[in-house]
């Protein structure tokens, strides 16, 4: 049994919740390079060399790549063997995200639904938790831009639509959301599951890095089949025309009742915001 302390969870928090706003992946600074290097729009180009270099700036001086700093989306992977000393473990999520937000001078975005008055330190957090084995405890934190979360959908398809209906689906729901989510996006794809489950496999999705592979061969060829389909539709870096309007799409599955078919598509910006420590 592995003891971890309350406040070490609330220090990495608030550490992974700065890191995530400021440093981008490095494998969504490469695809931006790429992209760059095979748009044929000059505005497109010109846009995504502006997010590259946002991006340095944002890593060099520890400012926020962008003034929407997102709810705190948490992901734990909490193994069996570990035990929580000091307090609970969603009071440290929630603490660390206070601090963080505050010490990173990062908006604070969450509000009362009907008011809109503004909680003032970014809490609460959205947290999923999974209990898995072993005496470690991930941490992934995931800020969630409001503009691209907007454009997120779901849908219960009937199972005679099929993969052609998924892949249908999401090539539909980024063309209808147009330049509103700040292409280029990072698509996620939630199959299966139910209402809820499919939602959550699509937020996981955008955890994986743009470089990954997913394990699947038949999901591995949808991902490709939609990414270019998206592509073709001419949206282009910030909707104003090119070939780079996905920068990856990333499909989690699970089984799904004899009776339904649910997908979620939860779209994210260029701005694909995540960092993890493991504990």
């Amino acid at each position: 049994m592995k003891t971890i302390a309350y406040d070490t969870i609330v220090d990495t928090v608030a550490q992974l919740c700065i890191k995530a706003n400021t440093d981008l992946d490095q494998s969504v600074v490469d695809a931006f390079q790429s992209s760059l290097e095979n748009e044929e729009s000059s505005v497109g180009k010109e846009i995504l060399a502006k997010l590259i270099q946002n991006a340095k700036i944002a890593e060099t001086e520890k400012v926020a790549m962008c003034q929407d700093t997102g709810a705190a989306v948490v992901f734990i992977d909490m193994g069996q063997d570990v035990k929580i000393e000091g307090g609970a473990l969603k009071d440290a999520i929630t603490e660390g995200v206070r601090q963080g937000y505050d010490k990173g001078y990062l908006r604070k975005s969450m509000c009362h639904p009907f008011t809109r008055k503004n909680t003032g330190d970014n809490t609460p957090a959205i947290v999923h938790t999974n209990i898995v084995p072993g005496d470690n405890l991930k941490i992934s934190v995931a800020p969630k831009g409001g503009g691209s979360e907007n454009m997120s959908t779901l849908k219960m398809l009937t199972p005679a639509q099929g993969k052609q209906g998924v892949i249908d689906f999401v090539v539909e729901s980024v063309d209808k959301a147009g330049p509103n989510p700040c292409p280029p996006l990072v698509v996620g794809v939630g199959i299966g599951g139910n209402f809820e489950r499919c939602a959550y496999l699509a937020k996981k999705a955008l955890l994986k890095p743009l470089d990954s592979e997913n394990g699947d061969a038949e999901l591995k060829e949808m991902e490709a089949e939609i990414q270019e389909r998206i592509n073709k539709l001419g949206i282009g870096p910030q909707g104003f025309g090119g070939r780079t309007t996905a920068l990856r799409v990333l499909i989690e599955m699970e089984p799904c009742h004899i009776a339904s078919f649910p997908v979620a598509v939860n779209i994210n910006c260029h701005a694909a915001r995540h960092a993890e420590a493991v504990l």
